[in-house]
């Protein structure tokens, strides 16, 4: 078992962005998808059967099965999606994907960013023990899941990171201090950066600076806005200041960003169009 791709989508509402992730496609051979839903209103398909979204909804999708989020622009979803490769010789947990496509969606409510985070970020991780390590986080979610279980346990340490990561992802479009974070949590502000850096590989304000950049991402792609009003949005101190920023993070200018990736995006496709594959 492997994971091929973790993204985290923050309310996606523009046009290209609701084109990109709305698209209607199908993963290949042994590949599993694992949409968990956070909040938004929409419809996701999976197979024949299409779905209300509620917050705290999980799916599994598996090899060949077409799907669709459809969402609506004026309550965006946001949600987590996992891409794991089975290998065949893994029949056990074939038949467990399988079966727990059958019985989706499973509803383990919204208390789940950290543990979809940190699978995120270990399973994009050079390290191939990280990235084992969160192929066991999935399967033991999914054994327990299929056992009945409405979710995994946490210690009081996840439940500290679950409320920080909520707390700032809520603010992505606004601005939250260091001081703000710990306060809310009840916590000192140096023993929020140790349990975080310890557990997330990187201190909580570079995270918040990345989800910020993941937005500026989105809106650079999939809106018309200006780098100086994207860099207004996000709530940077100044135009140069976010470009630093992006270019650090992503190694592209904003605009070059911008040209890149609208050139990948390609055409809107028309209604009749064939089926897109991943």
């Amino acid at each position: 078992m492997d994971i091929r791709d973790a993204v985290f989508v923050y309310q996606m509402r523009n046009r290209n962005e609701l084109r990109w992730h709305g698209r209607t496609h199908a993963h290949g051979a042994h590949e599993f998808e694992i949409h968990y839903f956070l909040g938004g209103e929409g419809e996701f398909t999976n197979d024949k059967t299409t779905y209300a979204i509620n917050s705290g909804m999980l799916f599994v999708s598996t090899p060949q099965t077409i799907h669709t989020i459809q969402a609506k622009a004026e309550d965006p979803i946001t949600y987590y999606a996992i891409l794991i490769y089975i290998e065949n010789d893994e029949k056990d947990l074939v038949a467990l994907l399988h079966e727990q496509e059958k019985q989706s969606p499973f509803h383990i409510g919204t208390n789940y960013r950290f543990f979809f985070e940190e699978i995120k970020e270990k399973g994009l991780s050079s390290s191939p023990y990280r990235r084992q390590s969160a192929c066991h986080q999935i399967c033991s979610l999914l054994y327990l899941l299929l056992d009945g279980a409405s979710g995994i346990s946490t210690d009081n340490e996840s439940r500290h990171l679950e409320r920080a990561l909520r707390i700032m992802q809520k603010n992505v479009m606004g601005t939250l201090t260091l001081t703000e974070l710990a306060q809310e949590l009840n916590l000192t502000e140096s023993y929020f950066i140790r349990l975080f850096s310890r557990r997330m590989r990187q201190t909580p304000m570079k995270y918040y600076m990345k989800l910020k950049i993941e937005a500026a991402s989105a809106l650079l792609t999939c809106t018309d806005l200006s780098v100086k009003e994207i860099a207004g949005k996000l709530y940077f101190s100044s135009e140069f200041h976010f470009s630093k920023q992006f270019k650090l993070k992503t190694g592209l200018a904003p605009t070059y960003y911008r040209r890149k990736y609208l050139q990948m995006l390609g055409p809107v496709p028309k209604p009749s169009d064939a089926l897109e594959s991943d």
